[in-house]
């Protein structure tokens, strides 16, 4: 059974109408026989019994295609022989080493490619797997440009993305301690973003509807604050390019640094796509530069969450590096698209700017868990970057991607509650709208993009939609995400694509009418 609401799990902050659901009692059985604590205790989650390639298969005997990859995690497919095969080798060569004492073949082969993976782009423009050279002039740092040379230096590889923001902040912050700048405490971010669930990252997040609960243990106006997310689809005025739009956004950033004290400020922080938070919405051009001149004009860091966006999902292996984006971080976080769910696994990178300075002072990252460096995990990512690598699948993202945003706007542009289709490379959003005209958003509780959700997970289409809430102001908004395996074909593309379609359609029938 699909749970027709998930009480704010981070994703879709919406009503519990169970016990309208299941008069019979027989849900409410199976979910006293579970010693889970599911992320909603009304609800008995469908079970899956196996995977293969883009499709999971359920216990009832149904075929889902996991059009998604879950949350944007399953980025080469579910079961891939490959990443089996040198998983089951390192556990019977090293399966855990307390990082305390010492390293791994796996870990340090990770960190390895990962560093390599970030020289900078060709300047033509083209999308990049890492190994491109760029042209020199400055960084940004108030250095020159590394051209051919790794721009992050340093990997630190933890297991989850809340995990690796939480290490980010800290690295933000003794980078300033060993400046030594150490009036630096603050950091600012974006409204409408997620950062992870655990307390710090959560706290540097903007969305309302996730912090709710939890506003009393966050850090408040006085380490953090927020200013507007580049939207433009919400945030352009009227007779406003993408330039000006920009570079108004950058002047509103200017203006934070300036209220709060450029000089107490660590870091900006920020997504290149944004991701469940408001659907994969993507910068205009020229914003992260924008950006990134006022991060160094304070002086402040920048750091990259990549969690979702990077490891190849828009077309380049790291966000960055795409020609949209055009910025080097000077801390970078990564998820999802880094292990493609085979273990638990993300990481930071860190630039050399950062590492120089903790090379000169203490010497050390005053950070540690238990797992940090896990060798089964590191080398199921690293054959999961091996597979990306060699079968040139940031190459097929950038093409697929092309197609994949092209038909669903061609599809759904007609759509009276569709307002708008956005992303980049394999990662895009379909946001939905009550009026097409105003871009009034549902009532939450329409439930609307859980909806679509379970619409999709009925025969006969069978497909899994990512859903969120909160697209407008974190409470209002409704959307749903499409983030297929990097080795789609266009075959899949057109099916995935039409199946979408027809779940949309179906689903406003039902709901509005629509003709």
């Amino acid at each position: 059974m699909s749970p027709h609401v998930i009480l704010n799990d981070g994703n879709v902050v919406i009503a519990d109408t169970s016990n309208a659901s299941d008069p019979s009692g027989t849900v409410e059985k199976q979910i006293q026989s579970s010693s889970v604590l599911h992320r909603s205790l009304h609800h008995q989650p469908l079970t899956v019994t196996g995977g293969q390639g883009s499709y999971l298969h359920l216990s009832d005997g149904r075929a889902i295609l996991d059009a998604t990859g879950g949350a944007a995690v399953a980025c080469i497919g579910h079961g891939h022989p490959r990443i089996r095969a040198a998983v089951a080798e390192q556990m019977n060569t090293i399966s855990y080493a307390h990082s305390l004492f010492y390293s791994t073949a796996a870990s340090e082969e990770l960190c390895r490619m990962l560093c390599t993976s970030t020289t900078l782009p060709a300047r033509s423009g083209a999308s990049t797997n890492g190994h491109i050279d760029g042209h020199g002039e400055g960084n940004g740092n108030g250095e020159e440009r590394r051209d051919g040379e790794p721009q992050m230096t340093r990997a630190y590889i933890v297991s989850s993305g809340s995990e690796a923001m939480e290490a980010a902040l800290k690295l933000a912050r003794q980078y300033f301690l060993e400046l030594p700048q150490p009036q630096r405490t603050r950091f600012i971010a974006r409204r409408e973003s997620y950062h992870g669930t655990t307390l710090g990252a959560l706290g540097v997040g903007g969305h309302v509807g996730r912090r709710e609960k939890f506003v009393p243990l966050l850090a408040g106006e006085g380490q953090v604050s927020h200013v507007s997310a580049c939207n433009a689809y919400r945030g352009m005025h009227e007779g406003e390019t993408k330039t000006e739009y920009g570079e108004r956004l950058a002047e509103e950033l200017d203006g934070e640094f300036q209220r709060v004290g450029g000089e107490t400020v660590c870091a900006f922080i920020a997504e290149p796509v944004v991701g469940a938070a408001l659907g994969c919405v993507p910068p205009v051009p020229g914003y992260f530069k924008a950006v990134e001149r006022v991060c160094r004009k304070h002086g402040a860091l920048l750091i990259l969450d990549e969690v979702m966006s990077g490891m190849g999902r828009i077309g380049s292996l790291h966000a960055w590096q795409h020609p949209d984006i055009d910025v080097v971080p000077d801390i970078q976080t990564i998820g999802k698209a880094l292990g493609g769910g085979y273990m638990p696994v993300a990481g930071v990178l860190v630039n050399k700017k950062v590492v120089d300075v903790l090379e000169r002072g203490s010497g050390a990252f005053g950070h540690g868990q238990t797992y940090q460096g896990h060798p089964v995990a590191c080398r199921a990512a690293a054959e999961v970057q091996k597979e990306i690598q060699e079968k040139n699948l940031v190459e097929n993202v950038k093409t697929m991607g092309e197609i994949l945003g092209r038909e669903l706007t061609e599809r759904l542009e007609s759509c009276p509650y569709v307002g708008n289709v956005r992303g980049k490379g394999l990662f895009w959003g379909i946001e939905f709208v009550k009026d097409k005209s105003t871009k009034e958003s549902f009532d939450p509780w329409d439930a609307i993009a859980m909806g679509v959700h379970e619409k999709g997970m009925e025969a006969p289409y069978n497909i899994s939609l990512y859903p969120g809430t909160g697209t407008v102001d974190g409470k209002h908004g409704d959307h749903v995400l499409v983030a297929p395996a990097f080795d789609v074909t266009k075959e899949e593309i057109t099916h995935i694509v039409d199946c979408t379609t027809r779940v949309i359609k179906d689903f406003f029938v039902g709901k509005c009418g629509m003709p």
